[in-house]
């Protein structure tokens, strides 16, 4: 994998324990791991606990439930809180409820821990609009720039930032945000998981010996984009967490390249052995395409051993399909980070197929 660390690994230090949210998605499961091995104590809580690690130890609780927050942790002593989960709602007006409601529940379950300091992950749906109004009305141009004006809409990043601000202010501790684009890393189960979606859906094509069609907008195909590996959002955080430079601070986090589909999807294909076919004059979605998918998955569990054999688990879809579909240009700056010292830089189509590999050496595709 091209990259650039920009500090080396931490020494141990007996004095920070780490407090993950949502320990089992893309982001927390990177962070975990980052933590886990520059010697941080590290508890991991979800709603339900992943696989055992190291170094590590698990709780569980209901995130959208104030009193088992409460509960779970009345005895914990964080000195710092990263909080990477979500839970997606039917509206946006839900969103706001349920997904501030998380943060501020969290942090006022946590207002006698000494903590210093609380990073957050959002997305770039700050710039872009909620699921509601996606691209739609006054956006910012691209690149996007951390001091762009909320947009005039409802947005629960909003709030989650809100929450946190207003907790900072009463607890005294310093924070971070971070606005990654599409996250691809490894976890199984997610909602928003385009490295696993694809690997599935090329493995699919392949054993049917179909072509393996571009699903999304002639936009994107054609347009500039850009992609955050797990691992890069994980050592923003740390950095922000553990640097002057980071508190305080909102900051986009995504790999440092862009790329253009029409240039990445043949190298996705030579990978899996599939050919390589661009997008027709109107999006042809997965969700629909691959409706049959666990008929085909389930020959291919019984011939290769798969780990996993719910092909919704490790397939989604309804968010790749969002993502290559969009008619937009999507973008990010990240030159405020970079000037501020992290300069960690990744190449894209290096961080696809090092999830490969690793899909493939746990068995998560043939």
């Amino acid at each position: 994998m091209t990259s650039s660390a920009n500090t080396p690994s931490s020494p141990f230090d007996p004095d920070r324990r780490a407090l993950v949210v949502g320990a089992t998605g893309i982001g927390g499961s990177a962070l975990v791991d980052l933590l886990a091995e520059r010697g941080w104590e590290v508890t991991a809580l979800s709603r339900r606990p992943g696989a055992p690690r190291a170094g590590v130890r698990a709780l569980s609780a209901d995130l959208r439930s104030a009193a088992d927050l409460a509960r779970v942790l009345a005895d914990e002593r964080p000195t710092h809180v990263f909080f990477t989960a979500w839970s997606r709602q039917a509206t946006e007006e839900e969103n706001i409820a349920v997904n501030g409601g998380m943060v501020r529940d969290l942090l006022a379950a946590l207002s006698s821990a000494p903590v210093a300091h609380v990073a957050l992950v959002t997305g770039l749906k700050h710039y872009l609009g909620p699921f509601e109004a996606y691209g739609q009305g006054a956006m910012p141009d691209t690149p996007f720039h951390e001091d762009e004006p909320r947009l005039d809409a409802p947005n629960f990043y909003y709030a989650q930032e809100d929450e946190l601000f207003a907790a900072a202010a009463r607890g005294g501790f310093t924070w971070s945000v971070h606005r990654s684009h599409t996250v691809i890393g490894h976890a199984v189960g997610n909602a928003m998981n385009m490295g696993l979606t694809l690997a599935v859906y090329a493995s699919i094509c392949r054993e049917l010996g179909a072509p393996f069609v571009f699903p999304g907008s002639l936009t994107q195909w054609n347009g500039l984009t850009d992609m955050t590996d797990a691992t890069v959002l994980a050592e923003q955080m740390v950095w922000a967490a553990t640097s002057d430079a980071g508190r305080d601070e909102a900051f986009n986090v995504v790999n440092g390249d862009v790329f253009r589909w029409r240039w990445m999807w043949p190298r996705l294909a030579a990978y899996f052995g599939v050919d390589p076919v661009g997008p027709v004059e109107t999006p042809q979605p997965l969700a629909e395409r691959m409706a049959d998918a666990q008929q085909v998955w389930d020959r291919l569990v019984a011939a290769h051993g798969l780990a996993e054999p719910d092909v919704a688990r490790i397939a989604s879809w309804w968010h790749t399909d969002a993502d290559l579909g969009r008619e937009i240009e999507v973008v990010t700056d990240m030159s405020k980070s970079r000037l501020a010292g992290f300069t960690l830089h990744h190449r894209t189509v290096d961080s696809f197929t090092a999830l490969f590999d690793r899909y493939r050496a746990e068995r998560l595709i043939p």
